[in-house]
C-alpha cells in the first residue's frame, strides 16, 4: 500500500467508538484528525482521542453531527483536506457528499450520484432489476395503499412492508395476514415519516426462514470494484443486527462467487466508487435475493477486516484521493482465513423491550488477550447521553475456526464490564452460548421466537455485583479513580481509563473469589 499520506488532515463527521476507530486508522497512516461534537459531547473518548476538536454547539442530533454548514465551517476553519462520515448521521446524505465536494474538499465515501441511484430501497430495487441482480418478487411502486394491499392479495402472504426511503428496521413489518395489511402501512408510513421525511412503502414476498448475507464492496475511482467476501448478520432484533460474523457457516465457494458477482456488477452499474454494502436474503435452498445497498462503512467491518487482513479505512482514505485497487492490494491473498464474530454492545435493557439507557458509567472493564479487538467509545466515569445510538462499543473475536471464536467470544463477554447502567451483556452471553447459534442454526427470527434469550433471569444482581459497584464509586471518590475520570488522552485507547479503578482493586475479582 501507498507509504505517503494522501492527505495532512480529515475531519471525522461522527462519534463515539466509530471516530475513535477512524482516528486510529488515519493516526496509522500520518494523517491529523479533527473531532466535532455537540455540547454534551465534550469530554467524549473520541474528542479526548484526537488531535484536533471542534464544537459544534448543542445536544441533539439535529443541533449538532446533522448541521451539515457547521461541521463544513468546522472543517474549514482547521484546515481539513477531506471529511470521513463513519456512518449513521449524515454518511448516506448525498447532499452532504456534494456540499463536500462543492466546499472543495473530499469525501471519503462515496461518490453523490452512485449514492443517488442507490440510496432507498426503491431506487436500489430497479437498479439491481437492471443489473439483473436477483430480487425479491413484490412492488418498488406506491399507487396508493389500496393497489398495495390488492398486490399483496396476488403474491400470497405472508409480505413484507418496507419503507421505500428506509434503513435499520424503520417503517419494516411483517403481515401474515390479509386483514392486517393496511393497518401494518398506516403504521409503516407514519414511521417512515417520522424517520425519513418520506412516507412511500414497497412491498415484498416474505422469505423465510431466511439468513441475512451481505457483500463488503470496495470500488475506486478508476472502474475497479472487488468484493471482500460475506458476512453474516441473521442474529437481529428488530431488523437491527446483534451478532455479527464473517465468514458466513452455511455460504461455500461457488455461491461465494455468485453473491459477490451479483455485487459487484450492480456496484460497476452506478459507478460506485469507496466502500459499501450489499445486502441480500438468502433462503434455506441457497437462492439470494437483494435487499438494499448500505453507500457507506458498515457497523460490522471489522469481522472483514480481521478475515481478510485488510484494513478498511485506510483502503477508504487512498481511493479516496484516487489510488487504485489493484495498485493498494497488489500481491494480497484476500481470501478469508479464519473466523470472526462481533458482538454489539447497547447501553439498553433486553429484558425490558430494549429501552435505551443513559447515565455514568461507574466502571468500565473491556476483554484483552490474542485474538480479541474491542472498538470502544467509552471510559469510566464518562456519562452516556439520551441524544444518540445506545451503543456503547464492539467486543469483536478471531479464532482459526468457528467453533473457537464462538468460546472466545463468551469468554471475553464474561471478562468484560459496564457498570452503571442497563447493558445487553448478560443478552449476548445468553446468545452467544445457545446450542442453536453455537451450531449456526440462525436465522432473521431466531429472537422472534426466542423471547427467553432476551429476557433472561430479571432477579436483582446478587450481593457481590453490587459491592463491586458501590467499591468502584468509593474508590473513584477517593482519588482512586480521578485518573479514569479523565478519561483517555493523547490517542489512548477509549479503554484506557477503566484500568485506573479496575488496577485499585488489588485482588478483587467480578464473579469469583479473589486469588
Amino acid at each position: 500500500m501507498a507509504t505517503n499520506p494522501p492527505f495532512r488532515r480529515v475531519l471525522i463527521a461522527n462519534r463515539g467508538e466509530i471516530a475513535l476507530r477512524i482516528t486510529r486508522g488515519l493516526r496509522e497512516l500520518g494523517i491529523e484528525s479533527v473531532a466535532v461534537h455537540s455540547d454534551i459531547d465534550a469530554r467524549c473518548a473520541h474528542v479526548l482521542g484526537a488531535d484536533h476538536a471542534v464544537p459544534l454547539g448543542g445536544n441533539t442530533s439535529a443541533e449538532s453531527y446533522l448541521d451539515i454548514q457547521k461541521v463544513l465551517a468546522a472543517a474549514k476553519r482547521t484546515g481539513a483536506q477531506a471529511i470521513h462520515p463513519g456512518y449513521g448521521f449524515l454518511s448516506e446524505n448525498s447532499a452532504f457528499a456534494r456540499a463536500v465536494r462543492d466546499a472543495g474538499l473530499v469525501f471519503i465515501g462515496p461518490n453523490p450520484e452512485a449514492m443517488d441511484r442507490l440510496g432507498g430501497k426503491k431506487a436500489a430495487r430497479e437498479e439491481a432489476i437492471a443489473a439483473g441482480v436477483p430480487v425479491i418478487p413484490g412492488t418498488e411502486q406506491d399507487n396508493g395503499d389500496a393497489g398495495l394491499i390488492a398486490f399483496g392479495k396476488t403474491i400470497g402472504m405472508p409480505v413484507m412492508v418496507k419503507a421505500s426511503a428506509g434503513g435499520g428496521g424503520r417503517g419494516m413489518r411483517m403481515v401474515e395476514r390479509e386483514q392486517d395489511l393496511a393497518e401494518a402501512l398506516a403504521a409503516g408510513r407514519r414511521e417512515a415519516k417520522a424517520s425519513f421525511g418520506d412516507d412511500r412503502m414497497i412491498l415484498e414476498r416474505a422469505v423465510f426462514p431466511a439468513r441475512h448475507i451481505e457483500i463488503q464492496l470496495l470500488g475506486d475511482k478508476h472502474g475497479d470494484v472487488i468484493s471482500l467476501h460475506e458476512r453474516e448478520c441473521s442474529v437481529q432484533r428488530r431488523h437491527q443486527k446483534v451478532l455479527e460474523e464473517a465468514p458466513s457457516a452455511v455460504v461455500d465457494e461457488a455461491l461465494r462467487q455468485r453473491m459477490g458477482d451479483a455485487a459487484k456488477a450492480l456496484a460497476k452499474r452506478v459507478g460506485y466508487d469507496n466502500a459499501g454494502t450489499a445486502e441480500f436474503l438468502l433462503d434455506p435452498k441457497g437462492n439470494f435475493y437483494f435487499l438494499e445497498v448500505n453507500t457507506r462503512l458498515q457497523v460490522e467491518h471489522p469481522v472483514t477486516e480481521l478475515v481478510t487482513g485488510v484494513d478498511l479505512v485506510h483502503l477508504q482514505v487512498h481511493v479516496a484521493a484516487g489510488g487504485k485497487l489493484a495498485q493498494l492490494l497488489a500481491g494480497r491473498d484476500l481470501r478469508p482465513r479464519g473466523h470472526s464474530i462481533e458482538a454489539r454492545i447497547c447501553a439498553e435493557s433486553p429484558e425490558t423491550g430494549y429501552i435505551p439507557a443513559a447515565g455514568l458509567l461507574r466502571l468500565v472493564r473491556e476483554a484483552e488477550g490474542p485474538g480479541v479487538r474491542v472498538d470502544s467509545g467509552v471510559y469510566t466515569g464518562w456519562e452516556v447521553p439520551p441524544f444518540y445510538d445506545s451503543m456503547l462499543a464492539k467486543l469483536v473475536v478471531w479464532a482459526p475456526d468457528r467453533a473457537t471464536a464462538c468460546a472466545r467470544l463468551s469468554q471475553a463477554l464474561r471478562e468484560t464490564a459496564y457498570l452503571g447502567i442497563p447493558t445487553n451483556l448478560d443478552f449476548l452471553r445468553r446468545v452467544v452460548d445457545d446450542a442453536a447459534f453455537r451450531t449456526a442454526a440462525i436465522s432473521t427470527d431466531m429472537l422472534k421466537h426466542r423471547p427467553e434469550l432476551a429476557a433472561g433471569d430479571k432477579a436483582p444482581p446478587d450481593d457481590r455485583v453490587l459491592a463491586a459497584a458501590v467499591l468502584c464509586q468509593a474508590l473513584a471518590k477517593n482519588g482512586g479513580g480521578s485518573g479514569a475520570a479523565a478519561g483517555p488522552a493523547g490517542g489512548a485507547s477509549p479503554s484506557t481509563g477503566s484500568t485506573v479503578v479496575w488496577n485499585a482493586l488489588a485482588g478483587f475479582r467480578l464473579f469469583e473469589a479473589a486469588r
